[in-house]
């Protein structure tokens, strides 16, 4: 499967973010794992007080300094507990308490923050899987924001291309044998996925939650295994959700129907459930169901795109963005995060 590269910068990190999220659970993890943060010396911080520069990354302040105004994640410092889901059975009671208990806390501990946010005239965004806001800021915003006791650290919204360019994403290693069109895709034979489907489990009952650069839905190999499909007509509402609100290449922005403007997230979303039904498999649970979320822009994402699928998926909605239904949310969800050794993780692992 193709990785998104790891980032290094500042204190966010969205292959850490997938930590807080585990569709089949409906659970949010600890806070503690998003990362220290920096030092700052040696970095050109100008004035910033001493008091409040460990709070604030260095993409911050170099996206700030000269008077400029930048997009920056407001990580509050009071997360909520959802730690008593784990004793629960019940799948949708689960993702119920889970849901009301991050909105719920986020409405909560936000209000102070968003009431000065707007009397600043600052614009935001708020988020709840995770704590935070997205807001528009200059330098003294940001220096103030940091005084407050509420704010754990602001970091950089800045986009990051998370997947391969495209000669190596569209790099394919030719198998031994030569590609027989009705039949299963060597990478499936290669991991025995046949030999599971023998024993009866192809992934039947089960749906996967795809977030990347979104997904052709009309391709012959995704078309039947889409939620939002019946055979006859399709029903985007709680199946498909667009991050993307503005550019979005091909797809454009806010597209009401599966759309994949680079071609990654249709790969591999294949890889999971892929199969035409002609017998062309290239999927290893060709029996599972699959929703969508584009959280790249032509094939680079942001904290706040990350985040809003990421909530999607705990919680699906109307195309509106209304009625979160977390009985709908997928039991799996599909990435391609890469992890580094220096993440800890040996080569090779991933």
């Amino acid at each position: 499967m193709n990785k998104k590269r790891p980032s290094h910068r500042g204190f966010f990190n969205p292959r850490v973010l997938l930590g807080f999220v585990f569709a089949s659970t409906g659970l949010l993890l600890a806070l503690a794992g998003m990362g220290v943060p920096s030092k700052a010396s040696g970095l050109a911080q100008g004035s910033v007080p001493v008091s409040v520069g460990p709070k604030i990354a260095p993409e911050v302040l170099a996206d700030t300094a000269e008077d400029r105004k930048t997009s920056v994640v407001i990580i509050l410092a009071d997360q909520a507990d959802v730690s008593a889901a784990y004793e629960m059975k019940d799948q949708d009671a689960r993702g119920w308490f889970v849901y009301h208990t991050l909105t719920q806390h986020a409405s909560r501990t936000q209000a102070s923050l968003k009431a000065f946010l707007a009397a600043q005239g600052a614009e935001y965004q708020s988020f709840w899987v995770a704590n935070m806001i997205v807001a528009t800021a200059s330098r003294a915003l940001v220096e103030t924001l940091a005084t407050r006791a509420d704010v754990a650290r602001i970091d950089s919204n800045r986009p990051a291309r998370w997947i391969e360019p495209p000669e190596i994403a569209n790099f394919q290693v030719t198998p031994d044998v030569p590609n027989v069109p009705d039949a299963a895709e060597w990478g499936v034979m290669n991991v025995n996925a046949p030999g599971v489907w023998a024993l009866g489990f192809t992934g039947q009952g089960m749906v996967v939650g795809d977030l990347d650069t979104g997904m052709r839905w009309t391709h012959n190999a995704l078309k039947p295994k889409y939620r939002g499909w019946d055979g006859f007509n399709a029903d985007h509402n709680f199946n498909w959700h667009d991050a993307i609100h503005s550019g979005g290449g091909t797809c454009g922005a806010n597209a009401v129907a599966p759309c994949d403007d680079h071609g990654h997230g249709t790969h591999t979303a294949g890889t999971t459930v892929g199969d035409d039904g002609a017998g062309n498999q290239v999927g290893v649970a060709p029996g599972a169901k699959w929703i969508g979320c584009r959280n790249m822009n032509v094939g680079a994402g942001t904290p706040a795109t990350y985040t809003e699928c990421f909530q999607f998926m705990i919680a699906p909605t109307d195309l509106a963005g209304n009625n979160a239904n977390p009985a709908l949310r997928p039991h799996v969800l599909n990435n391609s995060w890469g992890c580094p050794a220096s993440e800890g993780c040996a080569a090779g692992t991933l």
